[in-house]
């Protein structure tokens, strides 16, 4: 395994990989902060959004979404920014998220102190409306969908879970059930690679398990330090897994926690789905 970057952040989320960007980006999400790496020196730069940072995606025209703490934040290619407020109560942040194969952004929420039922996932539309997915998740987190787009896999942390949900291209969900289990650690961030098969980062578990679609466990990765927050796939052929960490909630120091980790794992991921909006 290849550590990246330095302990750049205190709580490293969210990683993802665009071309359209020069590769990849995340964020430092409690410092509200957009992280870059440059590909060539190493160097990793910041760009402040708000007080909270949950997830980046590319926009489809250029620029970026993100999620705020209480909505989306559209950014273009030259500097512009509004926000579109989602109906999130006091005490209750944005945490986690990504885009649909048609273009939406979905993100999650979760309340400050992890309050059960609190927390929401959310849906930003290509017209820029805001639709609440699921009500009463207690930490809403890593969400991903099949190769297909006919599946949407999805992450309540406390509930030690992958769910799947029938998906179409309306974006309406239903069928809920079980994909699996998780055990070492909780279920954080999730990607999905071009066999279909599901990559969960483990909060507290320093690994990320590789799933298959039915639920059966395929292999772990081990990574250096405990909390581990998200994985994505990029490199120039998707096949290298990176892997955000964070500082937060640790017992003792770990002086490489907060750095952006990276695994060849011999499986491309899927590419990038910009938002459409």
């Amino acid at each position: 395994m290849d550590q990246v970057t330095g302990p750049a952040a205190f709580h490293g989320e969210g990683p993802v990989w665009s071309q359209e960007w020069g590769g990849l980006r995340w964020v430092d999400m409690l410092a509200g902060d957009v992280l870059s790496l440059d590909g060539e020196t190493g160097t990793v730069e910041r760009e402040h959004v708000g007080a909270v940072a949950a997830a980046v995606r590319p926009r489809a025209g250029g620029g970026m979404v993100v999620g705020v703490e209480k909505g989306f934040l559209l950014m273009d290619g030259s500097g512009g920014r509004a926000e579109v407020p989602a109906p999130i109560a006091d005490g209750v942040r944005m945490n986690e998220g990504g885009c649909d194969p048609y273009g939406r952004f979905l993100c999650g929420s979760m309340g400050y102190d992890a309050e059960p039922g609190r927390g929401a996932l959310y849906r930003l539309g290509r017209d820029l409306m805001v639709e609440t997915i699921l009500p009463k998740v207690t930490i809403s987190n890593g969400v991903a969908w099949s190769p297909d787009g006919r599946i949407m896999y999805y992450v309540d942390t406390p509930t030690s879970r992958i769910d799947a949900f029938d998906y179409d291209v309306t974006g309406a969900v239903s069928g809920r059930r079980v994909v699996t289990h998780v055990t070492g650690g909780g279920p954080d961030g999730l990607t999905v690679d071009a066999e279909g098969c599901l990559w969960v980062a483990l909060w507290g578990g320093s690994a990320v398990h590789r799933y298959g679609p039915d639920g059966a466990f395929l292999g772990r990765v081990e990574v250096p330090v405990a909390q581990v927050t998200a994985c994505t796939f990029g490199g120039p052929d998707l096949d290298e897994l990176f892997i955000t960490t964070s500082r937060y909630g640790l017992a003792e120091p770990e002086p490489e926690a907060g750095a952006v980790f990276r695994e060849k794992v011999g499986v491309p991921g899927l590419p990038t789905v910009a938002f459409a909006g």
